[in-house]
């Protein structure tokens, strides 16, 4: 799957993909969850997550100046407070759509995983 365009409007963030489904991701909610090392953490050769402690946010960490595709698989934010490390792959950004449908599917998907044993 694939974004066929993508806009922002005002404060929201707009993706028409490829199979015909259109996303809605408000601004803040996609900064919040920025996926890059800084604001996630990254795990270390352990597993153990390290960084991504708190952030500090000011009102331009939630306006977004620009999106630039990087390759054939993520869209890269660029926020007006110039945090523009993290890259949405598309399957990611997919992931996160807040849309109803796609929010069902998560949870169907969830309670038909099969549990790992001892759970």
């Amino acid at each position: 799957m694939r974004p066929n365009s993508y806009q922002i409007l005002g404060e929201t963030f707009v993706v028409i993909w490829d199979d015909g489904h259109e996303s809605y991701y408000p601004l803040e909610a996609l900064r919040r969850a920025c996926p890059c090392a800084g604001c996630s953490g990254e795990p270390d050769l352990f597993g153990r997550m390290a960084g991504g402690g708190p952030q500090r946010y000011r009102p331009e960490s939630f306006q977004l100046r620009s999106v630039e595709a990087t390759g054939n698989y993520a869209l890269q934010p660029n926020w007006a407070d110039g945090h523009s490390f993290g890259m949405w792959t598309f399957e990611r950004l997919r992931n996160f759509c807040p849309c109803e449908d796609c929010e069902e599917s998560r949870k169907w998907a969830a309670s038909a995983s099969p549990k790992p044993p001892g759970e």
